[in-house]
């Protein structure tokens, strides 16, 4: 066999996509970073211990922006200051096409499963979707949303930058270390790759 058949090798980086996001959750830049763990930080407070409600911020936060906006412009009149610089608030139709799309994808492939389930008779798919539903269901009767999202942003946050950092010594944890690499399968994840010598 030639080398044509060897699997490519990710880090870490490329397995999260590479680009802004990968380099926020890998802290490569970390005034990012950490803006994004305390800013989820004082979210969870307000929401989860504060016992404020998404729609009452929400509200809140735009009446703030509002009466902001409102004043700059009344006080720019006065003092003969420029206007507060506004964009035109215009979503364009190139957006909403490219959304669209996304959404028919994956509306798509939800129809497609359902109807292997049902039509199909696919027990497996049946199983494999009926256990993540009711795992779903069980960890949300453990936690409220606000803490799930919380609790994914942490982690989200923490576990690529260790496995950046401490990879090879978790590999060997997790008896990984005849590992050759990740080969990525396409939507559903990766694939772990071993030497011949290996497991």
């Amino acid at each position: 066999m030639g080398d044509s058949h060897q699997p490519r090798r990710l880090s870490v980086h490329q397995a999260l996509g590479g680009g802004c996001v990968a380099d926020l959750l890998l802290w490569k830049k970390w005034t990012g970073g950490a803006t994004l763990l305390v800013g989820a930080t004082a979210l969870w407070f307000v929401f989860e211990r504060a016992g404020y409600n998404v729609l009452s911020f929400v509200a809140n936060v735009l009446l703030l922006l509002v009466a902001i906006l409102f004043f700059w412009a009344k006080s720019a009149s006065l003092l003969n200051r420029p206007l507060p610089p506004l964009p035109d608030l215009e979503i364009s139709e190139q957006s909403i096409v490219k959304i669209a799309v996304v959404m028919q994808e994956w509306v798509n492939y939800t129809l497609s499963i359902a109807r292997d389930i049902t039509v199909g008779r696919n027990w497996k798919l049946f199983l494999q979707v009926a256990l993540g539903l009711w795992f779903i269901s069980y960890i949300g009767s453990l936690f409220n949303f606000v803490t799930l999202v919380y609790i994914g942003v942490i982690l989200s946050l923490t576990v690529p930058f260790l496995k950046r950092r401490f990879n090879r010594s978790t590999d060997i944890q997790m008896g990984l270390e005849d590992c050759k690499g990740l080969v990525d399968i396409g939507r559903f994840g990766f694939l772990l790759i071993y030497d011949e010598a290996g497991k």
